[in-house]
């Protein structure tokens, strides 16, 4: 096979379209645009959502609800269960260990440990942004220590 040979598969090139070639080739004349109008024009046509100068639909309907879009905060959330499985008995739980198991990417920070699945552990120290009262007690039920990465040591009392 050689360079000259080589063609791009069957049905993946459309056949341009010629226009304004005379009034035997089927688009001669008007190219296909009718007579006259913003649309027949070079440049012309309308853009998306416009009505003719009546009050679009986009701002006919009412706005409802609330977006808080450039400063909503997401949480990452993982599961006892999880760590269960990833970790092993008196180890350490933080972004850095969590990202080199696979539990999070580098650029999620917000972490919260939640209370679902088995979970046999003992002796962890967990060191994340949030975690569930629930999570908290069964860590520190293991022989566990829990502290919010803030420093804060964690207590299920309240």
């Amino acid at each position: 096979m050689s360079v000259y040979e080589l063609k791009p598969a069957a049905g993946s090139k459309r056949k341009r379209k010629i226009v304004g070639r005379g009034t035997g080739s089927g688009l001669g004349k008007t190219s296909g645009k009718g007579h006259k109008g913003q649309k027949a024009r070079s440049g012309g046509g309308v853009r998306m959502g416009f009505e003719g100068g009546q009050i679009p639909l986009y701002r006919r309907l009412a706005v409802r609800g609330f977006s808080n879009h450039p400063f909503k905060k997401t949480w990452v959330v993982i599961n006892l269960d999880r760590i269960d499985a990833l970790f092993s008995d008196s180890e350490t739980v933080n972004r850095e260990t969590l990202q080199a198991k696979g539990l999070i990417k580098k650029s999620e920070t917000n972490v919260k440990i939640l209370n679902r699945g088995e979970f046999n552990r003992k002796g962890l120290t967990v060191e994340v942004p949030s975690i569930s009262k629930a999570a908290c007690a069964r860590i520190e039920d293991l022989g566990g220590k829990v502290r919010l990465s803030t420093g804060v040591p964690v207590s299920t009392e309240a």
